[in-house]
């Protein structure tokens, strides 16, 4: 007999020949009925599967939050299933779940088109409605490859030879059509249900590589109800008008090209963005204490593989050599410089905490594929800092990071939503006992802060655990924006030393922090955050100044004189165009302020204020707008 321990703390013993629609049978028929899966200790299990082992049991109903990574899980095998159905030949390889969706790579000599997706929707359909059996069966490797290789599907053949011999192999079948799978799944086809739609088509490489045959991918998204899926649509459809690299060419912000790829062009209106978000992060870096510093772009093999780097980060390095036989790597990351700063000279426990920064350009190679606008690039800059400490320093030296952290992400107009503590990772250095050490510190640090991390197992670095920043933009999505991770390796790698106070040598202990984490990712995220439309503090073009007639041209030049003066980033328009066309042209870059000139304003010595977004407009004298704008374009961190 095995013990099941309830969520109500009820305890149950069973054979272990009992699957979980046996015993929710034995509390309830109509429970049987409504059952989706079952959970042991926390792991997944089909209900028709004998549970094997006790421990903590749970039902799973299709509603459950739980079950909604299922539901994708079956609704790509049911997209394979479909496509199969209408389109034979088609050789299916691999569907994963992924985030707010799955999707499914299939081989076939004639391209999908989108045009095919309300046939496949429609028949995806139809299989929820036979509502087929999914049934689990274990197979004997040679058996299994036979069989894939009988039918045509060469991809599922290949995968099962590569899977370890220890690995069990198991296929789920769905009427007459089956598929290599670990599982779970749900009992049968209706449970997906029909909030599902397919999204977009795209290439992809069998296993990523482009030596291998080509693929062709379906994206979709799966949810637990119509609503749910309105909902999502709604805020893709909201997403695509925000994307950034649209935005980012209406406001003549920046641009990308097939020369340099992953490398980002800012123009003038972009570099002054960039320009107000460094001088107010290097603002509240110097109040809280920080040194900046610069280190070299560019440093010698033998370096990297000092620290460490070249081990792990080699394929991600942009590597050259000089005639003279120098082996050079442009630098990744800023940590390994800075420990040569602390390194210089002979530091004492009283300089700790020392708290380090650098706005550092650092490369790293990302696959072509990979790349995406702004948000993932090829050579970017860190709103990078190391924090040197002592052991009885990281709580509060965390803790204070923190607090500016969510400070600086709210003045940019960003929520944080949550702060996630990730553990221990599978491949990881040191004991157990410093992992446990470690993960607590950081923890305590965040309760110090006020918050409650959410763990996230598995996700630390392998030297030590994190902190990673989750924020939330306009449109309620969420972005991992900001990290503080503790390493008490690279100290020890790079030799780096303090005197104590017993008048010992010590190692001081690191702490990677970043806020913004790239200059180039988190400028994407705002563009979309605001959907161009920022706060006049960080707007590139805080007002135009346009004339309605010719005769007011020397008023506004003097209005814009006036205007730069007070300090405000103004143009001026004086074309010979009706002012309706100017304001609409203004509009679409995102202009917070249009002040309207003519002959009246101009004998008057007033200003037409319009906002971007409203029809309405206010006149108000010269002095009064300077007031006005100049107190609204204040940084938040200069306000009084």
């Amino acid at each position: 007999m095995i013990d099941l321990k309830f969520p109500d703390g009820a305890v149950r013993q069973v054979e272990p020949t009992a699957t979980g629609r046996d015993v929710a049978a034995s509390i309830s028929p109509s429970l049987a009925k409504r059952a989706a899966l079952v959970s042991i200790n926390g792991v997944l299990r089909d209900l028709d599967r004998p549970l094997e082992t006790g421990g903590d049991f749970r039902l799973i109903m299709r509603d459950d939050a739980d079950a909604l990574e299922t539901i994708r899980h079956d609704a790509a095998h049911v997209l394979a299933q479909a496509v199969q159905e209408l389109f034979p030949g088609t050789q299916v390889t691999i569907g994963p779940a992924v985030e707010d969706g799955f999707y499914y790579d299939f081989h076939r000599d004639e391209p999908f088109s989108t045009d095919d997706f309300a046939a496949i929707e429609k028949r995806m359909a139809e299989i929820v409605d036979r509502d087929e059996k999914l049934v689990r069966e274990v197979w004997e490797r040679d058996a299994a490859i036979a069989h894939f290789e009988s039918i045509g599907e060469t991809f599922k053949a290949e995968l099962i030879r590569d899977l370890p011999d220890t690995e069990e192999i198991t296929v789920y079948r769905s009427g007459g059509w089956l598929d290599l799978c670990r599982g779970p799944h749900f009992p049968s086809t209706k449970f997906v249900g029909k909030a599902f739609k397919l999204t977009k088509l795209a290439g992809a490489y069998w296993r990523g590589d482009h030596r291998n045959p080509q693929l062709q991918r379906i994206y979709a998204t799966a949810w637990a109800n119509q609503a749910d899926l309105d909902a999502y649509l709604l805020r893709v459809e909201e997403a695509e008008k925000r994307d950034h690299r649209r935005i980012g060419r209406a406001m003549e912000l920046f641009h990308m090209q097939e020369e340099g790829r992953g490398m980002v062009f800012w123009h003038p209106k972009g570099w002054v963005l960039w320009q107000v978000i460094e001088a107010y992060m290097r603002r509240r870096l110097d109040k809280a204490g920080y040194v900046e510093v610069k280190t070299p772009q560019v440093l010698d093999r033998k370096f990297w593989e000092a620290s460490g780097h070249w081990d792990k980060y080699r394929p991600n390095m942009f590597v050259c050599e000089t005639v003279e036989g120098e082996t050079l790597s442009l630098k990744p990351m800023n940590c390994p410089g800075h420990v040569q700063i602390f390194g210089i000279g002979q530091r004492s426990y009283r300089e700790l905490p020392l708290r380090m920064a650098e706005f550092g350009a650092c490369h790293r190679y990302e696959p072509s594929g990979a790349l995406h606008g702004l948000m993932r690039v090829r050579g970017f800059t860190q709103d990078d800092a190391h924090i040197f400490c002592r052991e009885d320093q990281i709580v509060e030296e965390t803790a204070a990071f923190i607090e500016l952290a969510r400070s600086v992400h709210a003045d940019l107009g960003m929520e944080t939503a949550y702060i996630s503590l990730g553990t221990r990772p599978e491949v990881r250095a040191g004991t157990d006992e410093f992992w446990d050490k470690a993960e607590n510190l950081m923890a305590e640090a965040a309760r110090a802060a006020g918050t409650e991390p959410v763990v996230t197992e598995g996700d630390g670095a392998f030297y030590a655990p994190k902190l990673d920043f989750i924020v939330k933009d306009a449109i309620g999505r969420e972005w991992t924006c900001g990290t503080i991770q503790l390493d008490y390796v690279l100290p020890e790698r790079l030799d780096a030393e303090y005197v104590g106070e017993d008048g010992q040598k010590h190692r001081p202990v690191m702490l990677h922090r970043a806020i913004l984490g790239s200059f180039e990712r988190f400028i994407g995220i705002l563009i979309e955050n605001y959907a161009g439309a920022f706060p006049l503090w960080l707007a590139p073009v805080q007002a135009v100044v346009a004339t309605i007639t010719s005769d007011a041209d020397d008023y506004a030049r003097e209005v814009t004189a006036r205007f730069k003066a007070a300090g405000l980033r103004v143009e001026t328009d004086l074309r010979n165009e009706k002012v309706g066309y100017k304001v609409r042209e203004h509009s679409v870059g995102k202009v917070p302020v249009i002040a309207v000139v003519g002959r009246n304003e101009a004998a008057e010595g007033q200003v037409a204020i319009r906002r971007l977004g409203s029809q309405a407009q206010t006149v108000v004298s010269i002095e009064e707008a300077i007031r006005i704008l100049t107190e609204e374009a204040t940084p938040p961190d200069l306000r009084a």
